[in-house]
């Protein structure tokens, strides 16, 4: 016998909505999330309040509907209905607005409530073949506009963006670990709910790139903290989000972002080709800034593909495109993309290219300006960077110097980039065998991963 559905019960009831207009209001939204055979009754919605489970996509549209009226959000798993197709669903770059709305709030709910479906749900390789090239066609063919719908102002916007600069900040000097869900619970709370109220076509520009960034920002904050499964979510949300925006740099941006992600993960292969896109993107914008990040990043890919002289020409290109940061006023999320970033990015590319000398000259480079910034997780990358350039010439000394910077470092931010670094650096001292500086190096690593 089904157990009736208390929590579904409730919200209706709540909701003061007869069952009869539930199921033409799901009907309704079924017709704009482009799901047409959805067509319940009265009858089939009371068999749901008895304790039937509606099949998918229904408890996430009954989720958008009850969200709809009460003005917040309200997830399947409030409704009784379990998580919902939220970790799946959140994979796919929905051609409706109003369905991608509902999925990045339910990925940010999920995110805040750290509810266990979200944490088990894998990184999924090549995700990004179908949103890159779906966000492409639409920047090169820029569509139409959807229709603008209930007022928001320029004055919510412009406070969305004014957060954005303190959150960036706090993932730049502290690390992506300080203060995700501080984010996540501020967009569940204040910038998703303004995507469901109507705009004009400005605002709605506006408002669509503001909540871009600040996705994508989720997303950053969870890929340095190593929780690449949630971070590959909120990149694809973003780049919808994008997309709405019209931004082609912003949407170049998040490619990027996926780019540096699918390196890291061990597939250059894909990491090149969405840099790639990225760049095609950019042919309806001008970023010089983002330009180089995106050059810089292939230049990486390039690198763990063993193609060097094709490395070596994108180290090139994204150097020739940074001196043309400052001929345009780019945007605040272009802020981190400056020598001390991008020249550690390529004395990573160097190394890989086992080419010690040109990663320590980039390394030091990016480590001098990170000093001066007072950028700990950019500084400890760039010192693990120049510790390897040291062991690729067999000088264990210098290595070690630069392996307690890196370690030092490290302990002031809370990323898991940086201390994959220290991991990373102590599987290549192991070569050096029983080392006194290896011993004491590998000691000071455990204690960090442990503190981690």
């Amino acid at each position: 016998m089904k157990t009736p559905n208390e929590r579904l019960a409730f919200w209706l009831a709540r909701s003061g909505v007869s069952r009869k207009e539930l199921a033409r209001l799901v009907q309704a939204k079924a017709r704009a999330w482009s799901q047409p055979n959805v067509s319940p009754d009265a009858t089939r919605i009371r068999c749901w309040l008895q304790g039937e489970t509606p099949r998918t996509p229904i408890p996430d549209i009954l989720a958008g509907v009850f969200s709809d009226h009460f003005g917040f959000r309200v997830t399947t798993y409030d409704l009784g209905l379990g998580d919902g197709s939220s970790a799946d669903a959140a994979l796919t770059y929905n051609p409706s607005f109003a369905a991608t709305v509902e999925v990045v709030a339910d990925l940010g709910r999920a995110d805040v409530d750290r509810r266990k479906f979200l944490a088990a749900a894998p990184f999924a390789a090549v995700a990004g073949v179908g949103p890159s090239r779906d966000w492409l066609l639409s920047t090169l063919d820029q569509e139409a506009e959807p229709e603008p719908g209930a007022r928001v102002r320029l004055e919510d916007v412009s406070a969305v963006k004014n957060m954005f600069t303190s959150f960036q900040r706090m993932d730049i000097f502290q690390g992506g670990g300080s203060g995700r869900l501080l984010l996540a619970d501020y967009m569940n709370q204040h910038v998703y709910p303004l995507l469901r109220r109507s705009h004009d076509d400005v605002v709605y520009r506006a408002l669509n790139e503001a909540a871009a960034e600040q996705t994508y920002l989720l997303g950053w904050m969870a890929y340095d903290n190593g929780e690449h499964a949630i971070a590959q979510r909120y990149l694809i949300q973003s780049l919808r989000l994008a997309q709405e925006s019209k931004n082609a740099a912003l949407g170049a941006h998040v490619l990027a972002g996926m780019a540096d992600q699918a390196t890291l993960l061990g597939d250059p292969a894909e990491g090149r080709r969405l840099a790639q896109s990225g760049r095609h993107g950019l042919a309806r914008a001008n970023s010089p800034a983002c330009l180089a990040d995106l050059w810089c990043l292939e230049a990486r890919a390039l690198a763990q593909l063993g193609d060097k002289r094709a490395a070596a020409h994108a180290v090139v290109q994204s150097e020739r495109a940074y001196a043309r940061v400052g001929t345009v006023e780019e945007a605040d999320w272009a802020e981190f993309i400056d020598p001390a970033y991008l020249h550690g990015e390529h004395a990573n590319a160097f190394r890989d290219m086992e080419d010690p000398k040109s990663a320590e000259e980039h390394a030091r480079k990016s480590i001098d300006h990170a000093r001066k910034q007072e950028r700990a997780r950019r500084g400890a990358m760039s010192q693990a960077a120049l510790a390897v350039s040291h062991l690729q010439r067999k000088d264990l000394d210098s290595a070690y110097a630069a392996g307690i910077r890196t370690l030092r470092l490290s302990r002031q931010v809370k990323s898991s980039r940086a201390v994959e670094a220290v991991q990373d650096l102590t599987k290549r001292m192991e070569p050096f065998g029983n080392h006194r500086l290896v011993a004491d190096f590998a000691e000071q690593a455990r204690e960090l991963t442990a503190a981690a």
